[in-house]
């Protein structure tokens, strides 16, 4: 749905077209769970040739299961920090456990916020996608929006030169080792 009214009022996380990184966060939610609940009928295209793993979906979804993984992430700071006192570890890192707890939300919010305000353009993709290298060894090569518009099937986000895109060789390692398949390695 992004990429198909990429920077339109019908994106569903476009900075364009909300007032801040709250309300586009908001507006996202708010579009896929009508469009996951069904309530609204999905355009085929969006739906066509995606896995349908309803039963998982369903289970995933429930707050017993947010729960749990909040459970998961406490433990492994309390393990790591009280326990076993790991080097470089100390009490005050316990507040950064609501960032993490929030992590997709987090990571969403400035890949699409960031991704389409912010840095430079290599191609005129009809929308206001952007490039943002500075920030985006943070995001490990998501936030070569712009590149990731034009060509959103390549597995390399990089383009220019002087681009790196740190995830495409750990995905190349993995296809290399057989834990993945790639249909094609560019």
């Amino acid at each position: 749905m992004h990429h198909a009214y990429s920077d339109t009022p019908l994106d569903p996380h476009s900075p364009h077209h909300t007032e801040n990184l709250f309300t586009m966060m908001w507006k996202t939610k708010k579009i896929y769970n009508e469009h996951f609940s069904f309530r609204a009928k999905p355009e085929e295209r969006f739906v066509k040739d995606v896995p349908d793993w309803n039963k998982f979906d369903r289970f995933a979804d429930t707050m017993g299961i947010r729960i749990g993984w909040v459970v998961v992430y406490v433990l492994i700071y309390v393990l790591s920090i009280s326990v076993f006192d790991l080097p470089g570890t100390h009490w005050w890192m316990y507040f950064l456990l609501p960032i993490h707890f929030m992590m997709g939300p987090v990571h969403g919010a400035i890949v699409n916020w960031s991704g389409h305000k912010y840095g430079y353009a290599n191609f005129d993709n009809n929308d206001k996608s952007k490039n943002s290298l500075i920030l985006d060894f943070l995001m490990l090569g998501e936030l070569f929006q712009n590149n990731h518009h034009r060509l959103p099937k390549r597995v390399n986000f990089a383009v220019k030169w002087f681009e790196f895109d740190p995830t495409y060789p750990i995905v190349k390692l993995l296809h290399a080792t057989g834990i993945i398949k790639l249909k094609s390695v560019k």
